[in-house]
């Protein structure tokens, strides 16, 4: 179990990010270091198609993220994450998320993770549902909330639970009781071997950007610049990895496929 990351690879982690180190542990600080995170380390699942095991434990994500310069999903994503907070002073919980599928019908607890960070009220901060809001939201708040990526809002749901919506659309339903890294495992080993999760049957890479958003889905390259949507077929396996280097500064020794 790892005792917090130390100075110099907080040091390194805001680099990676390429945010300045906030004054103080405050909202501003936060929404600075949630940006600036979204947009530097890329949504992806290529570990489960490289054979690369994943570890739930804080040193290993950190490591992932900083040294080897990569992305993940959600619990590698929002638990590194959740550490650098941490020891830059913040007050963060893990939750579990049941994330919404067809029909609006929640999926199984663990299934995502986020974060609660909470200053004079709590904030819903999550670097790692790929498409999703920039800043913190407010947890107490049951009005709209603009954000550059659309327009949410947090609703009370059943047990105590809360729903969050996006442009009017249930992304996923928050436990609010905090939880261990140790206790999403189980849910990450399901998301990264069983045939059915959307981990196992897709591959991607993505990441925000000013005016839309960048993915490389196998070999399809996708572009969303102000609601307009390109996509286009790349080449071969150098211009793949290409992509992968420009776009996402991901160095790759070879392609990963979806097996099967």
């Amino acid at each position: 179990m790892s005792g917090g990351l130390g100075a110099a690879r907080v040091e390194a982690y805001l680099e990676r990010i390429g945010v300045a180190r906030p004054q103080a542990p405050d909202v501003a600080g936060l929404r600075a270091l949630m940006r600036a995170h979204l947009f530097a380390v890329p949504f992806e699942n290529l570990s489960v198609h490289l054979g690369e095991p994943i570890e739930l434990v804080e040193d290993a994500l950190v490591e992932k993220v900083v040294v080897r310069r990569r992305g993940g999903f959600c619990y590698e994503l929002n638990g590194a994450f959740a550490a650098l907070l941490r020891a830059l002073g913040y007050r963060v919980s893990l939750l579990s998320a049941r994330v919404f599928g067809a029909g609006g019908v929640p999926g199984p607890p663990f299934a995502h993770m986020a974060l609660r960070v909470d200053l004079e009220e709590p904030w819903l901060v999550d670097v790692g549902f790929g498409a999703f809001a920039h800043h913190p939201l407010r947890l107490r708040s049951r009005g709209r909330q603009v954000d550059p990526a659309g327009v949410f809002q947090v609703g009370e749901a059943v047990g105590g639970d809360l729903d969050v919506v996006m442009d009017g659309v249930p992304q996923y339903r928050l436990d609010v009781r905090g939880y261990a890294l140790a206790d999403f495992a189980p849910a990450c080993w399901w998301q990264r071997t069983w045939p059915g999760s959307h981990f196992t049957r897709s591959l991607t890479c993505s990441l925000p950007t000013e005016s839309g958003r960048v993915t490389l889905s196998g070999s399809r390259l996708i572009r969303t610049e102000g609601g307009r949507r390109v996509e286009r077929e790349l080449g071969g396996e150098a211009e793949v990895l290409e992509a992968y280097r420009t776009l996402f500064g991901i160095e790759l020794e070879r392609v990963p496929v979806v097996a099967g």
